[in-house]
């Protein structure tokens, strides 16, 4: 298989003014200072077996407090009950701890943490806080960028909670924790030489995402392609396909395609 790549390097604060942008994972890098930005997460899922497709829409609204901390608060909706419906929310902070720059590189190593709260039944094994389980997240991820290309890898505790209206983990307490991993390798495709900010940036991506319960050691492995394309350094457009490899952990509905729009709002505050 061709391994497809992104990256997108936009105009921020830093001394590379660089940041990389993957689509189903986070990188080390934060959004500048004092910016906020919104999204709108379109998540399309086949519901295994049956023929039928699952419908997730996740509204976000992103707050860079500082040049090393960050913030998101997510709302989850969905039509598994017939029917769009909200099912809960997130929110997730990010701490960079460690930044070493130079020309045309940087190296990046963030923590971060999420909550999530959600009132659906539990249908699934798998751990997902994108509008599945309750349940909180911890984990450190490392990003390099050096010149167009950028290459990013994380770790993370995931643990599962019940949901809200007494809809319980039906699972076990052995399948409450797990391990959370993900790499992601991309390239900057266009422009091959900036000279405006407001340039059509198109960048390409790989993801590999991937859980394994930490008792049982059951895991499902997956593979994301997509394509970004930056508009005016402020709008951002990503389609992604995302489908299984590995799929021992089982999942409701493991493949499928994301659709994101999202604006950002530089120096939106003093």
């Amino acid at each position: 298989m061709r391994i497809l790549l992104l990256i997108f390097i936009s105009f921020g604060t830093n001394s590379l003014k660089a940041q990389e942008l993957f689509t189903w994972s986070e990188p080390a890098s934060n959004m500048a200072a004092k910016s906020i930005g919104v999204r709108a997460n379109n998540i399309l899922m086949n519901r295994n077996g049956s023929g039928k497709y699952n419908y997730h829409l996740l509204p976000e609204i992103m707050w860079g407090i500082s040049k090393k901390v960050m913030m998101h608060a997510e709302v989850f909706l969905s039509n598994r009950n017939n029917g769009l419906a909200a099912e809960g929310g997130l929110l997730y902070f990010k701490y960079r701890f460690f930044s070493q720059d130079e020309v045309h590189s940087h190296f990046r190593l963030a923590a971060y943490a999420r909550a999530a709260i959600n009132n659906s039944d539990v249908h699934q094994e798998a751990i997902d806080f994108n509008g599945h389980n309750s349940g909180f997240e911890a984990g450190v991820v490392a990003t390099k960028l050096l010149n167009k290309i950028a290459v990013s890898a994380g770790s993370s505790f995931v643990h599962a909670a019940d949901n809200a209206n007494n809809n319980k983990f039906n699972y076990g307490n052995a399948g409450r924790n797990a391990l959370a991993y993900n790499a992601a390798v991309g390239k900057l495709m266009l422009p091959k030489e900036y000279v405006s900010y407001n340039q059509l940036n198109i960048n390409l991506m790989l993801e590999i995402l991937g859980q394994a319960n930490l008792v049982t050691g059951t895991t499902f492995l997956d593979l994301a392609p997509s394509i970004q394309f930056i508009i005016k350094s402020r709008m951002r457009i990503d389609g992604s396909y995302r489908f299984p490899i590995v799929e021992d952990l089982k999942r409701s509905a493991s493949t499928g395609f994301l659709l994101r729009m999202e604006y950002n709002i530089f120096n939106a505050y003093k």
